[in-house]
């Protein structure tokens, strides 16, 4: 007789005579080979245990789409403006022209944009784009994602398939608001202060305003969308995989907890590795991108604004198409010979000597850095990376979980108030 068979018979003839039903329903299923023996001590936990195991978000209720939605915005804008100071540092030290590079290390270039262009115009140049990006993009990333998870998974798909989906579609859907807002706060977090007499980005616009209608006036409306398709083959798969990774952690937790809540330690430790190891992985991605996007560019001379306007006017002819701006104003537009990255920080600043990648393809990008640099290549800064994926995912589910708890109490409170 197996050790569940017998501490099975010892409780059987205690509760068998019972007519509540709730425990010889229990009981029955202990008696099952290799069910969990506690279970037959604890009905309670046990009922607990098993919906967990089975499938722990259908038991627990759904939130409104609006609670979602702003919950999700909330936590992301802030964690957006949490690391852009960060963002604003990375993005420096992407777009620099110059030789040897102004900025170098994380802390020096810090201190020194802080010290030359201040704490607004310099560390959080940028800010006012990225805010507005941020907020709507968010919104419509957790709308579209708790839809399409919920969809899948009544739909009996798989759970893991139904986060990897949801996660992916609802960067798509987002992308088209944040991707705009990207170019603008990026841009003018590369320029810092209006006439920057400190650094030499190529960009100098009076505000946010003055930014948006040159870019429309000068270069199209389609230069809003510059980068879009390096940024969706980098930014869909991390979506995907930081909220399959968030999801099964939570459940994971909660599982180990035996409760929905699980902690603020958990929170953050579930939100935070979620984010890092995504980061980790879409690495590759990261670093194809930025090499696409700020190495398409003639060597830069900087001894003479001629010299500077010739340099500018090899990169128009080289990128033909790419250039947005129309031919007849050519000679009036300040054409940039140094894209820059339309995303958060990418973390993969080129060293020296590394071959420029001459192709707008992804693909043959990802292959061309694996040629020449090895697997190594792939994974350049992937430290930085994942530092900041980590916190900046840490800060937005963390907010988000906690705001999603508000919003009940405070429904729930109004409920009870109205009776």
């Amino acid at each position: 007789m197996s050790l569940t068979s017998r501490v099975f018979s010892l409780f059987t003839p205690t509760d068998s005579s019972t007519s509540d039903s709730p425990a010889p329903a229990a009981f029955s299923t202990a008696a099952n080979p290799g069910d969990n023996v506690f279970n037959t001590v604890d009905p309670i936990r046990a009922e607990i245990g098993i919906h967990v195991q089975n499938n722990l978000e259908e038991e627990e209720p759904r939130p409104p789409y609006l609670h979602a939605m702003l919950a999700g915005a909330i936590g992301g804008t802030c964690g957006d403006m949490l690391m852009h100071s960060l963002d604003t540092v990375k993005t420096r030290q992407q777009g620099d022209p110059h030789f040897p590079p102004r900025y170098t290390s994380m802390t020096s270039s810090y201190t020194t944009i802080y010290r030359q262009e201040g704490f607004m115009r310099g560390l959080y140049g940028g800010v006012t784009p990225a805010l507005l990006g941020s907020f709507p993009g968010t919104l419509i990333f957790f709308g579209v994602y708790e839809f399409t998870k919920r969809r899948m998974l009544d739909a009996g798909v798989n759970a893991n398939v139904a986060y990897l989906s949801g996660g992916f579609f609802a960067d798509l859907a987002a992308s088209i608001v944040y991707v705009p807002s990207e170019v603008l706060k990026t841009r003018l977090q590369l320029q810092g202060r209006y006439n920057n007499p400190y650094f030499k980005s190529g960009y100098n616009y009076r505000s946010t305003g003055d930014a948006f209608r040159t870019i429309i006036r000068q270069e199209g409306f389609s230069a809003l969308f510059y980068g879009y398709k390096a940024t969706i083959f980098r930014d869909l798969p991390f979506s995907a995989l930081q909220f399959a990774f968030y999801e099964q952690e939570q459940r994971l937790a909660k599982e180990w907890v035996g409760s929905r809540d699980i902690g603020l330690g958990l929170e953050v430790l579930t939100a935070a590795t979620a984010g890092g190891m995504a980061g980790v992985i879409t690495c590759p991605m990261d670093v194809v991108k930025t090499r696409i996007q700020t190495q398409q560019n003639p060597d830069r001379k900087p001894s003479t604004s001629t010299s500077s306007r010739s340099a500018m006017d090899q990169a128009s002819a080289k990128d033909g198409p790419r250039q947005h701006a129309p031919s007849q104003t050519t000679s009036s537009l300040k054409t940039h010979s140094r894209p820059i990255s339309t995303s958060s920080p990418s973390t993969s600043v080129a060293p020296p000597g590394a071959p420029r990648l001459d192709t707008s393809s992804f693909f043959t990008g990802l292959r061309m850095i694996y040629q020449t640099e090895g697997f190594a290549g792939w994974f350049r800064g992937v430290g930085p990376r994942g530092v900041w994926t980590s916190i900046q995912s840490g800060t937005m589910l963390v907010m988000y979980q906690y705001l999603l708890k508000q919003l009940e109490t405070w429904q729930s409170t109004e409920a009870t108030g109205s009776l």
